[in-house]
């Protein structure tokens, strides 16, 4: 003889209505790239497993203030919603991290949403990462390839060199570790544990070491290395727990060789 048991129906129609839970938003918009900051409450219906995104869609959809009064949607970024582009970059609680990872659940209320101050803002959440960009062509975060013919398979990469550097390959540029550096402000021109990063990735390449030299180069530059303060805030903050702090520490050290070598020759 089977025991047998009955499931309990599973509710479909969620009503957040019903529960009447409310969730207390205050988000720093700001009009455009001239406009003063300013500060907007939000009420919105809870529903469980929300993001901060689909908070903001919620918003979007409804876009009336806690006064009841309409406004203007509230603008961010945002692409893949799994924590692989890096736009929706924000501070959430006063911690920069990604929009589409942070669970309401797990996050006091209200939430408090600001867009990263190391950055132009453009308008409320939106800004302009642009000199990320800038500083990988600083330190040319690229390997170079002719492209005109049929390169082959290319060389053999050790398997715990490969391992160690895919987990730097992972940075998505989303910009946290330069919030989170005190290093990187309008008195300096840091190049940001990013980039610093992206030499060690692309000097451990074997293709890519063949230009070892320029890269370390421009580490040695304004704004370079040296600037760094040691905080580590960065690897603190970094949403996919890349080692920045580690690859600061490898590239001083092959800074140091680098500037020993070049003083050796001259």
């Amino acid at each position: 003889m089977t025991e047998t048991t009955t499931a309990a129906p599973v509710q479909t129609n969620y009503s957040p209505a019903a529960t009447g839970r409310k969730i207390m938003v205050q988000i720093q918009r700001q009009d455009d790239a001239s406009s003063a900051p300013y500060w907007e409450k939000f009420e919105i219906p809870y529903r469980p497993n929300m993001n901060v995104i689909s908070v903001l869609m919620e918003i979007q959809a409804y876009p009336t203030n806690a006064e009841g009064k309409e406004v203007a949607p509230v603008a961010w970024d945002c692409n893949c919603l799994e924590e692989v582009c890096g736009a929706c970059s924000m501070n959430i609680n006063g911690t920069p991290r990604q929009a589409c990872s942070a669970l309401v659940d797990n996050l006091d209320q209200p939430l408090v949403l600001e867009p990263f101050k190391k950055f132009p803002v453009v308008r409320d959440l939106v800004v302009d990462r642009q000199s990320m960009f800038e500083n990988l062509k600083r330190i040319h975060g690229w390997i170079p390839i002719d492209g005109s013919y049929d390169l082959g398979p290319g060389p053999r990469m050790a398997e715990e060199v490969r391992e160690k550097m895919y987990k730097l390959s992972e940075c998505m540029t989303c910009g946290c570790c330069l919030e989170a550096c005190p290093q990187v402000n309008d008195h300096s021109d840091f190049i940001g544990p990013a980039s610093i990063s992206q030499v060690r990735l692309f000097n451990n390449h074997p293709t890519g070491s063949m230009h070892a030299s320029e890269r370390l180069d421009a580490l040695m530059g304004d704004g370079g290395l040296h600037a760094c303060g040691n905080a580590q805030n960065c690897v603190r903050v970094c949403p996919k727990e890349i080692p920045l702090t580690d690859s600061i520490a490898d590239m001083g050290r092959a800074v140091t060789v680098h500037a020993i070598k070049k003083f050796l020759k001259h």
